[in-house]
């Protein structure tokens, strides 16, 4: 079976270079001169990007070129802003979509992660990154806040004590410490940041999809919510014919392992031996 496209064409994009798989798609971010800064461009590229894997949902992998994921925003445009682009939420819709997509969002970190580049790194499901990250909020510092997601996501994912560290205190982390406050669960050599990333696609899509799609939306369902859409969910999922399949298949290998490990008797050996 033909495997399903999102109908992007590479060529439609200034700053993304997109690669589509069968079960992923992989977006570099692509301002090279200006640290991948994020603009209005860019984001409006991204929510092509969401607009084509809301149709055809696929594991997605964002990553930086030129040893920097992210920035920040693009200063020059942010800072001719004022309160009107503020209330457009321009940075935060795009981060809210990206968090909302069907299928996990990998982040593969290198370098600069900084401002609106971190807060696009937060709405991943996943974040990993290489020695070389340096990943944090300095808005403060430049006279605003972090307001595309850092200012709630941040005490979600690390707590309030090194949130407001970060965000009030302007506390770039280093890899290492990311790393210790789960803010990044793996750290590999640059040459290898790709590499592993898509080795977490691999095991994302070793998993049934619509047990994946399905699983994500009630995590991150609130709280009130559950129970009931965890039974709401695993009513739809026990009708699938893939729990069917999984589960047969789960049942015929354990049943082939215990066959492998009887032990042979001795009419097992000598079939011509009559029972007693």
């Amino acid at each position: 079976m033909a495997a399903a496209v999102t109908g992007l064409n590479p060529q439609d994009f200034s700053t993304l270079l997109i690669d589509e798989r069968e079960d992923r798609l992989v977006v570099l971010l692509n301002r090279p001169e200006v640290r991948n800064a994020i603009d209005q461009q860019m984001v409006d590229e991204l929510h092509a990007v969401c607009a084509a894997l809301e149709q055809t949902p696929k594991v997605l992998i964002i990553a930086g070129t030129e040893g920097v994921f992210a920035s920040g925003a693009d200063i020059g445009q942010l800072r001719e802003r004022r309160r009107d682009d503020a209330l457009q939420g321009i940075n935060s819709t795009i981060f809210v979509r990206i968090a909302k997509l069907p299928m996990p969002v990998i982040a593969a970190l290198d370098g600069f992660c900084l401002g609106g580049g971190a807060e696009l790194a937060y709405a991943a499901d996943f974040r990993i990154g290489t020695p070389s990250v340096r990943i944090g909020n300095p808005e403060t510092g430049l006279g605003i806040l972090a307001a595309a997601g850092a200012s709630w996501r941040l005490k979600e994912l690390v707590g309030e004590p090194i949130a407001k560290e970060i965000l009030l205190a302007g506390t770039v982390l280093r890899a290492e410490r990311a790393l210790a406050v789960n803010l990044i669960t793996e750290i590999h050599e640059a040459s290898e940041l790709m590499a592993a990333a898509h080795a977490l696609a691999d095991r994302i899509a070793g998993q049934d999809p619509l047990a994946v799609r399905i699983t994500k939306s009630v995590f991150h369902a609130p709280a009130e919510a559950h129970p009931l859409i965890d039974q709401l969910a695993q009513g739809i999922l026990f009708e699938s014919q893939a729990k069917f399949d999984r589960m047969q298949a789960f049942l015929d290998k354990k049943s082939d392992k215990k066959s492998a490990k009887k032990p042979a008797t001795s009419s097992d050996q000598d079939p011509d031996r009559k029972k007693n």
